[in-house]
């Protein structure tokens, strides 16, 4: 038996995990939801030799907090300890893929960002009121910033404290107000813009995946084949005829 310091939300991948909490054992399965408070003894453990795989965010209570605008720390505790709640598993899994990756330091905190509001039902919180005062001008200085800044690996904090909101959340709803979107979302689809450009104009793939900051040339790539269902290489080779060989013809 052990606890965190955090909030504990993750998702079962795989298997049947079997643990102790709250005065009883529970078992989850591939799909269901964890949800443990700070302070709440667990353990955890398989039932099968086949073992088990799952996902856990450990999200630090001053992020639950701000995400909450709950700056007394009264959210109490989960309703359930775990949940089939397909949308919040979407969440955690899409969190996990992007904390830690390089070049993805303002998407994977917008995702953590998007758990935490997730979470709210599972508080028993009333959605966050949105707050109409100055949002326009805050995602306006927002998106000029991620103009002037495209190839910097930016976070949302720094981004709120430049555009003048309170918090990152306050920013994610004003901008997402005005554009139909969030900052990462955005910032990406300048960031593609941008390197069709510069891919049509002969760059090679790696120097445009720098130019407009990406982490590498496999980062870019993904990026540009969600989007346009075509590699970096073969779009700077149907818009120049220069081979994708990292070398512009003479």
């Amino acid at each position: 038996m052990h606890h965190h310091d955090e909030w504990l939300v993750g998702v079962t991948d795989r298997g049947v995990q079997d643990f102790f909490c709250r005065g009883a054992r529970r078992q989850s399965t591939e799909g269901r939801v964890i949800l443990i408070e700070p302070g709440e003894m667990h353990d955890g453990q398989a039932v099968t030799a086949a073992g088990f795989a799952y996902r856990m965010l450990y999200v630090p209570q001053s992020v639950m907090r701000a995400g909450l605008g709950d700056p007394a720390g009264g959210a109490g505790g989960f309703r359930q300890t775990i949940s089939d709640d397909r949308q919040l598993a979407v969440a955690i899994r899409n969190a996990s893929d992007l904390v830690g990756e390089s070049g993805e330091r303002l998407g994977a905190e917008a995702a953590i960002d998007a758990v935490v509001d997730r979470l709210r039902t599972h508080l028993g919180l009333r959605e966050r009121p949105v707050e109409a005062a100055g949002g326009p001008e805050i995602a306006r200085r927002a998106r000029e910033r991620l103009h002037d800044e495209l190839a910097s690996e930016i976070g949302t904090d720094a981004l709120a404290r430049a555009a003048g909101a309170g918090d990152r959340f306050q920013l994610a709803r004003a901008f997402r107000a005005a554009y139909g979107a969030s900052p990462h979302a955005y910032l990406v689809r300048i960031r593609l813009a941008e390197a069709r450009r510069l891919l049509a104009r002969g760059e090679p793939p790696a120097a445009v995946a720098t130019a407009c900051g990406f982490a590498d040339q496999s980062h870019l790539g993904r990026w540009f084949r969600r989007a346009f269902a075509m590699t970096p290489g073969a779009y700077r080779a149907a818009c120049t005829d220069v081979p994708d060989t990292g070398t512009a013809r003479r």
